[in-house]
């Protein structure tokens, strides 16, 4: 049985007792410090926080009562431990009153070690609930509390009531966008709010597995089913049984796979490369991708029925400069995360940068705004963050019209055409790994090379 540790403060004047007690805790696993006076208690109180109180009630100077009483009025409820009482001289009185100041249990000595333990290990496991429920509580009630998904346009809070709404179904979703739109954080948020979000939710770029590799990676092989297969090994369709795939990317996948999941789509059923049984499967499939599948079908490069398998229930994303009223939301959002990840005190961002950012095309999109306040949070000097230090960081704005333009500083240009000329030596000429260098999507450093005609 896993048992429950925490962090226990035990006072009592008796130092044997004392001893005795913190040793017995310290065995079950508990980090315990230990107080001879309730006035050493208060001082650990004061600079360390506890989960539970072990409190003698009479001890020399101030008791564990005036103690109790103290911490009522200078702790709040979220600050203060579980608390259990020591006592050889119990009254009603003084139990009615040490329950209203928020004791939880008595102990009347003597008592065998054993009954402290329990109250401890129910004591611990009380908070250990107590701090779940308050994260559960505050994910629940904070502003931006779909799964990463953060807007306040009225596309997007359209697409998330249509997320939730599909996520009763089992239908199959095709979720289209361009790339750093957030395809996969509507697919997580159907996934967890569908009655499927006990299973996995099995995610695989189709674009990052070699064709020769994705067949076997996606249903399976069975040991010498190919050179090299020396085991049997299950695909990300019985890994995700029960539950849901994202099949991001599905717009890459040769023609042979698109048959083969075609038929998993129609029969819920498939053959692990090398197996001569089939495998039944009870799956959602969410598909997501960046191209355009109707024209694909048109040019002969995707199945015209698997598309339609596929686009059940569509839902689109809109890129980030069609919803540039978004623009505020994210930055406060991106700010606040980056802060708290690096320690850094950042306020937020100027007005001129503020305008700079709305003004910006963004043609990475949410990616790519989250990678430039990333880097300016990181090599901030300042606690605001201005036009000209989000600027040198690559999101200098062509005008845009009736939007305000960025002001830039004579070397804006110069240090953005040497970031894409660097990078791209680095990477041997790769855009790719030069996107990546830069924290930027292919994209995005697509639009900087023709913006300033590099080669």
């Amino acid at each position: 049985m896993t048992r429950t540790h925490g962090s226990i403060l035990l006072a009592d004047d008796e130092e044997k007792i004392l001893k005795r007690l913190g040793r017995a805790l310290r065995n079950e696993g508990h980090d315990v410090v230990e107080a001879v006076t309730a006035s050493k208690a208060q001082q650990h109180l004061n600079t360390q926080s506890f989960d539970l109180l072990v409190v003698d009630n009479v001890m020399p100077g101030m008791t564990g009562l005036e103690l109790v009483r103290e911490m009522a009025d200078t702790m709040t409820p979220a600050e203060r431990p579980q608390i259990v009482m020591m006592t050889a001289h119990g009254t009603t009185q003084l139990v009615r009153e040490a329950f209203k100041l928020g004791v939880e249990d008595f102990l009347e000595k003597p008592f065998e070690v054993e009954e402290l333990l329990a109250l401890a290990r129910r004591a611990v496991a009380r908070v250990r609930l107590q701090t779940e429920r308050q994260y559960l509580i505050s994910e629940r009630d904070a502003e931006f509390n779909h799964y990463g998904i953060v807007g306040r346009s009225r596309a997007m809070e359209e697409i998330i009531q249509r997320a939730e709404l599909v996520a009763q179904t089992k239908s199959t979703i095709l979720i289209t966008g361009e790339t750093g739109t957030g395809k996969e954080m509507v697919a997580r948020l159907i996934h967890n709010r569908s009655a499927q979000r006990d299973m996995p939710l099995i995610k695989v770029n189709c674009a990052a597995i070699p064709e020769t590799l994705l067949e076997s990676e996606l249903f399976g092989h069975v040991r010498g089913a190919f050179t090299g297969a020396s085991l049997t090994k299950r695909g990300k369709f019985a890994l995700a049984d029960g539950g849901s795939i994202l099949l991001d990317e599905i717009g890459t996948l040769s023609t042979g796979v698109q048959s083969k999941l075609l038929r998993v789509l129609q029969e819920r059923e498939f053959e692990p490369l090398g197996a001569e049984r089939t495998q039944q499967v009870d799956v959602r499939v969410i598909a997501a991708t960046n191209r355009d599948l109707r024209h694909m079908v048109s040019e002969g490069r995707f199945q015209e029925d698997l598309y339609y398998r596929l686009h059940v229930i569509p839902i689109e994303l809109p890129p980030l400069r069609e919803r540039r009223e978004d623009v505020p939301v994210l930055v406060d959002h991106f700010v606040a995360k980056h802060r708290l990840r690096t320690g850094k005190r950042i306020d937020g961002v100027d007005d001129d940068a503020a305008q700079a950012l709305q003004a910006y095309d963004w043609p990475g999109n949410v990616r790519e705004l989250e990678n430039t306040i990333e880097r300016a949070v990181v090599l901030a000097t300042t606690p605001v963050l201005t036009a000209a230090a989000i600027s040198l960081l690559g999101a200098a704005a062509a005008p845009t019209p009736g939007l305000p333009s960025l002001r830039l500083h004579h070397n804006i240009e110069w240090v953005e055409r040497e970031t894409m000329r660097r990078s791209l030596a680095q990477a041997g000429g790769g855009k790719k790994d030069a996107a990546d260098l830069m924290g930027i999507s292919q994209r995005a450093l697509s639009y900087y090379l023709a913006k300033y005609r590099v080669d």
